[in-house]
C-alpha cells in the first residue's frame, strides 16, 4: 500500500532546479561547467537593503508578525501599486508571502475545486501547471509560438475559455521567453476577459522592472479597470531588487480571496521571515537607481547572446522585451547526431549532450511546455556568456 498522496504523483520536481543541481554536481567533480540555468540575477542585494535587515536584527525585530505580513509592509505595497501601476488597494487586500511562489500557490489552493480549469500560455514558468495539479485543477495550455514572439492571440484565449475555466494565468515579461505584451496587446486580451465574468485573472508581474528598449510595462487591471475585482496582481522583490533568497512576494486582490489566502498561510508557514520583511520594506521605500544600472547590463548581455545564437545554423532566437532569458528554437538541429553517435531527437537530448560534451548547462524547452527549444538565463558575466555561446556554436557545428 502506498503511503503517499495521489496528488504527489501528479507533479514533478522542478526541471530548472534539477539542471542547476546537475551542473553544480559536475562542477564539484572538477568539470569546467558554465551554468546558464538558474533564474536569478548575479548582482548582489543593494547595501541599503542589507543594512535594513542588519538593523532589524540588532534592534530585536525578530518576532512573529501577522501571518501574511506586517501592516507597514502591506502599506508600502499599497503605495507601490498606486504609484507604479495606478491600482488602489488597502492593506486588507494585500498578502505577503514567502516568495512569489507561495502567493500563487495559496491563491490556487484557496479557489480551485476538482474539475476547474486554469488557462496557461505555453511556454510557461515550470511551476504553474504543477501548482494547478496539486490544487486538484486541470491546466489548459495555449501555445505561443516563436513566430508570434511567444505571445498568445485574443482568438486563442477566447477559444480556450469554457464554463469550467476558473483562472487565466498571465506572465509578462515572461519566464522563460522574456516576451512582453505591449499595452495594446494586453488591451486586446482584456477585452476577451471582459466577456467572461466568471474567469479570474492571476497576473505574475515579477519581472515588471526588467523591461528594455522602448517596451513599457502594463498590468491587466491597470489596462482594464473593470477587471480589478477579479484580478490577483502578483509581484515581489526577488528579481528587480536581486533578493531571490530573501523570499518575499506579495499580491493585491479581492479582499475575500486575500482572506482565504491568509487562512491557508496561517496553517502552513505562518509569516514570512521577519528580517526579510524589513529588508523588503527598505527595498520598496528606498532609492531604486540601481535598477536602471543593472538593466543596462542586462540589455548588453541580451544583445550579445541573441546576436551570437542567431549566427548558429539551426538556431533561431527572437529578441525578448524583458526579464533575463532567451528561448531559442532549435528545430533545425533535431535529428542530427553528436560526435558520440547520440541522436538529438528532442530538446532534452540537446541540452543533456550540450552539458556533457561542452559543459554548458541550460534548461530544455519541454520543461516549459514548448519544444524544441531551450532556455538560457543571461544573468551572468559577459565573459561567461561569450564563452558559453562559443561552446554552444562549437557543439552545434559538430553535429552531423
Amino acid at each position: 500500500m502506498s503511503t503517499l498522496s495521489h496528488n504527489i504523483s501528479r507533479v514533478k520536481p522542478s526541471p530548472t532546479i534539477a539542471m542547476s543541481s546537475l551542473a553544480t554536481q559536475m562542477k564539484s567533480e572538477g568539470r569546467d561547467i558554465i551554468s546558464l540555468s538558474a533564474g536569478e540575477p548575479d548582482f548582489d542585494t543593494p547595501d541599503h537593503i542589507k543594512d535594513a535587515a542588519i538593523e532589524a536584527i540588532k534592534s530585536g525585530k525578530t518576532k512573529y508578525t501577522d501571518p501574511d505580513g506586517m501592516k507597514i509592509l502591506k502599506e508600502a505595497v499599497c503605495t507601490k501599486f498606486k504609484v507604479e501601476n495606478n491600482l488602489t488597494y488597502n492593506p486588507n487586500q494585500i498578502s505577503i508571502g514567502t516568495g512569489g511562489k507561495q502567493i500563487l500557490y495559496n491563491a490556487l489552493m484557496a479557489t480551485i475545486n476538482p474539475g476547474d480549469e486554469v488557462i496557461i500560455p505555453a511556454p510557461y514558468w515550470v511551476s504553474y501547471p504543477d501548482m494547478v495539479l496539486l490544487a486538484g485543477g486541470r491546466p489548459v495550455f495555449i501555445e505561443a509560438s516563436s513566430k508570434n514572439k511567444y505571445k498568445i492571440s485574443p482568438e486563442q484565449l477566447e477559444k480556450a475559455i469554457t464554463d469550467k475555466t476558473k483562472w487565466f494565468i498571465f506572465n509578462s515579461p515572461s519566464n522563460p521567453t522574456g516576451a512582453g505584451y505591449s499595452k495594446n496587446e494586453l488591451k486586446e486580451l482584456t477585452e476577451i476577459l471582459i466577456k467572461f465574468p466568471n474567469v479570474l485573472i492571476m497576473t505574475d508581474d515579477m519581472y515588471e522592472h526588467l523591461a528594455y528598449d522602448d517596451f513599457l510595462f502594463s498590468t491587466p487591471a491597470e489596462v482594464e479597470p473593470n477587471l480589478f475585482e477579479r484580478t490577483l496582481t502578483c509581484n515581489g522583490v526577488s528579481k528587480a531588487y536581486a533578493m531571490t533568497g530573501w523570499r518575499i512576494g506579495f499580491a493585491g486582490g479581492p479582499e475575500n480571496l486575500i482572506r482565504a489566502m491568509r487562512k491557508i498561510q496561517s496553517q502552513s508557514t505562518s509569516n514570512p521571515c521577519t528580517i526579510s520583511q524589513w529588508a523588503a520594506l527598505a527595498a520598496l521605500n528606498g532609492q531604486k537607481n540601481f535598477i536602471d544600472k543593472n538593466n543596462e547590463k542586462f540589455v548588453r548581455r541580451r544583445n550579445l547572446v541573441v546576436g551570437k545564437l542567431n549566427q548558429i545554423e539551426g538556431i533561431s532566437c527572437p529578441m525578448p522585451e524583458g526579464a533575463f532569458y532567451v528561448y531559442p528554437d532549435i528545430s533545425g538541429l533535431i535529428g542530427k547526431k553528436t560526435q558520440n553517435g547520440q541522436v538529438i531527437s528532442s530538446d532534452e537530448d540537446f541540452c543533456r549532450s550540450l552539458l556533457e560534451e561542452v559543459g554548458v548547462a541550460v534548461v530544455f524547452g519541454s520543461a516549459f511546455g514548448l519544444s524544441p527549444n531551450f532556455r538560457i538565463s543571461y544573468a551572468t558575466s559577459d565573459e561567461l556568456l561569450t564563452d558559453a555561446c562559443k561552446r554552444i556554436k562549437n557543439f552545434c557545428v559538430s553535429l552531423t
